[in-house]
């Protein structure tokens, strides 16, 4: 479990969430503009709903695990080779391969654990691992944070992020989740047991909302709180925040699944998350900025693990790939979500119609959880 949060702070934490506090510096000394911000960020999530693709297609459980290893180098590779050039193609290269190796750390990763955790008769849930999502924003906050105040320079602090990595990925690569047993083929199924198609379709544009809500603020929570003159020099506390309340509530969503029941709970995690995200577009305030920040990072996470965990323990013989199919709904809205904010930012030198469209989508996604049973 350990092995497996710090593989999550390698492969979300500097493979995506690094960008975030990073991104207005690499705007102020690069040139690089809202449009193609949003771009890479797209580039990224192409890359995340490849992999995600690869997972779901990937049957054999050992190519599954060497998948997840080579994630966890790769990371690192490709954070440090955004150091490397400010050409916007190689940008997007580095951010697609981060991309995949997110994938690796949220589907195939969680999936070697869930299918641990059933193989050996403990509570299947999923709490304790996305720890390493709130650890892995905290990491990439407060290293901006101190970094900025050392280097200066965008290309360094990229650098200084790959020499911190390395910490997280002996541990991660020590402790990866063991190699599983080769399943019964008798036993493998297209889709899971006793979930019929409408669940499955409902659940999935569902979660194209949630990926809507949560890449919005994982991708421009830093750069709308510096454009509010009030708040400016604040984006880095803003972040971290979000990590800081991302990981107990971990712990929290999985105790109020058990007492509401999943659908419930997902019900009450999405019209949170829409409140957070409405915060920032009401008002400038910086108490907006860090209710919001704290409502976002303390929500995203019980989305995410509720609905993996769910849909994973519907296929207990290969959960990493029940998971990936569910998400590629989730990493279509991550691909397409940043470019029409940035797109929107730049016509209008604001993200406020960007958060209030995404407001909308997750109004649409919570209404369609609303007509799923509770017993799935």
């Amino acid at each position: 479990m350990l092995g497996g949060i710090c593989g999550l702070v390698l492969t979300i934490g500097l493979a995506r969430f690094v960008y975030t506090p990073l991104l207005p510096a690499m705007q102020m000394q690069t040139g690089l503009n809202d449009t193609a911000a949003g771009g890479l960020a797209a580039i990224n999530y192409a890359g995340y709903i490849v992999g995600a693709m690869v997972a779901a297609w990937m049957d054999d459980v050992r190519w599954r695990h060497r998948f997840y290893s080579a994630g966890l180098w790769m990371a690192l590779l490709t954070t440090g080779a955004m150091a490397l050039s400010s050409w916007l193609p190689a940008w997007g290269l580095w951010r697609f391969i981060g991309g995949l190796c997110s994938a690796t750390g949220m589907l195939l990763g969680s999936g070697l654990v869930l299918g641990w955790l059933m193989r050996h008769g403990r509570r299947p849930e999923l709490g304790v691992y996305f720890i390493g999502l709130g650890l892995g924003i905290v990491v990439s906050a407060l290293g901006a944070w101190v970094l900025s105040d050392i280097w200066t320079l965008w290309s360094d602090q990229w650098l200084a992020f790959t020499g911190l990595g390395l910490l997280f990925f002996v541990p991660a690569w020590l402790w990866r989740p063991p190699v599983p047993p080769v399943p019964v083929p008798q036993a493998q199924a297209h889709a899971p047991p006793g979930v019929s198609r409408r669940w499955l379709w409902t659940m999935g544009l569902s979660y194209f909302a949630a990926g809507w809500g949560y890449v919005i603020s994982a991708t421009f929570t830093v750069a709308i709180v510096e454009r509010e003159p009030a708040l400016a020099g604040q984006g880095a506390l803003v972040w971290g925040l979000v990590g800081l309340a991302a990981m107990p509530a971990v712990f929290l969503w999985d105790l109020v699944a058990r007492r509401l029941g999943d659908i419930r709970a997902l019900l009450l995690a999405f019209g949170l998350q829409t409140v957070s995200i409405v915060l920032p577009a009401l008002s400038g305030s910086l108490f907006a900025a860090l209710v919001g920040a704290v409502g976002y990072g303390a929500t995203f996470i019980g989305i995410v693990s509720l609905t993996l965990a769910l849909v994973g323990r519907r296929a207990p013989h290969n959960p990493g790939k029940a998971m990936a199919r569910l998400t590629l709904s989730y990493g279509s809205a991550q691909m397409l979500a940043p470019v029409v904010a940035g797109a929107m930012a730049q016509a209008t030198g604001s993200f406020k119609g960007a958060l209030w469209l995404t407001a909308a989508v997750m109004s649409v996604g919570m209404a369609l959880l609303a007509t799923l049973p509770e017993e799935g």
